[in-house]
């Protein structure tokens, strides 16, 4: 499916969709079609890839990034970020009271709503750390229908997001906080070599074991800020800073993440639940639908990038690894570094987010 969509993304119809956008729409039909596992039937081999490639993938692109990107495109994006946390629980409050998904749902709804706002900010280790508060997960069919629906909406919001820039620049012109050739990220000129892929493999999961220790020690560290941590401190070395080729690995890395995010998107799975699951989807994208109108009039009465705006909120719904294939389908290669940092602040501000919701409700 990767190289599909990159051969694809490269044709005259293909070109404006992105290869991100791509390996999402072609993995999502092939699993609607049962032609690969989807999320009902999920094989090892994506649980892998989400629990290890998928911050690795990170840790790569993080090799490449220089920090003065942060000087210009660092406090925007924080800020962007800052107002789809606070647009995403806008969203849910008030497609709670659009929906009312509690006269279905009953008193699970409070506790839906709050795992939808913490996965919303930050991702779904903020979904599973308010279900597991309130051990949802022992609600079966309706925990993994949320889990569906998720995926389903996280799916379709990539696909909006890349649409973002492109409709709204047809009506009002917007103007980038910084230059997308800007040299943020290093240049990729050089190949792979077999040297620089084993030195990257070592590194890699070398990194990713520290991460883990650190947070077997300290839990409330999660990994994916100490593995970013350690990205940047490496990316200002000498030695590093000679390697080619990361940021190729990385974003391949990325590319089969959004390939899982895909075959995930399992629409049958939200229809088995009947009234139950339509309830739950129209819930759910009310809400994103919201947050999407909020951080994009709030955006564009501050910083009015509607790239940056874009990968903002994708950062908050999707989580910094598709934040990250955002960039790179807007070539945008200098808010590789922020998106990142957001996604990371996203992990730690979603449960918090999480847990208000649902005492507010």
């Amino acid at each position: 499916m990767v190289l599909l969509s990159l051969a694809a993304a490269k044709t005259k119809w293909g070109k404006p969709l992105g290869a991100a956008l791509l390996v999402i729409v072609f993995t999502a039909v092939l699993s609607n079609l049962r032609l690969i596992p989807s999320a009902s039937n999920s094989i090892p081999l994506y649980d892998a890839i989400f629990k290890y490639l998928a911050p690795i993938s990170i840790f790569y692109l993080l090799l490449g990034a220089n920090l003065k990107s942060i000087q210009k495109a660092g406090l925007p994006m924080i800020v962007l970020f800052l107002l789809g946390s606070l647009a995403t629980v806008i969203g849910i409050l008030v497609s709670w009271y659009l929906i009312s998904p509690q006269n279905i749902l009953g008193d699970d709804a409070k506790i839906l709503a709050g795992m939808l706002t913490g996965t919303y900010t930050g991702g779904s280790v903020n979904f599973n750390a308010v279900a597991l508060t309130y051990e949802f997960q022992d609600r079966g069919i309706l925990y993994a229908g949320a889990i569906a629906v998720d995926n389903v909406v996280t799916a379709v919001w990539v696909v909006i997001t890349i649409a973002i820039p492109v409709f709204l620049r047809r009506f009002i012109t917007d103007w980038k906080i910084t230059s997308s050739i800007s040299n943020v990220i290093k240049s990729e000129k050089d190949a792979l070599s077999l040297n620089t892929l084993s030195w990257y493999v070592f590194i890699g999961l070398i990194a990713y074991l520290v991460a883990e220790l650190v947070t077997q020690v300290v839990p409330s560290i999660p990994s994916i800020i100490t593995l970013s941590t350690l990205g940047i401190l490496l990316a200002q070395t000498g030695f590093i800073s000679k390697l080619k080729g990361g940021h190729t690995l990385g974003l391949y890395l990325v590319y089969l993440f959004l390939a899982v995010i895909g075959a995930y998107c399992e629409i049958s799975s939200v229809l088995e639940l009947g009234e139950i699951g339509i309830s739950l989807f129209l819930f759910t994208m009310v809400a994103v639908f919201i947050h999407g109108i909020v951080i994009v009039v709030l955006g564009g009465l501050t910083f009015r990038d509607w790239d940056m705006i874009a990968i903002a909120s994708q950062a908050n719904v999707g989580g910094g690894t598709s934040a990250i294939a955002l960039a790179e389908t807007f070539d945008r290669s200098e808010l590789i570094l922020p998106a990142i940092l957001v996604g990371t602040l996203g992990n730690a501000l979603g449960t918090y987010l999480g847990f208000m919701v649902t005492a507010l409700l």
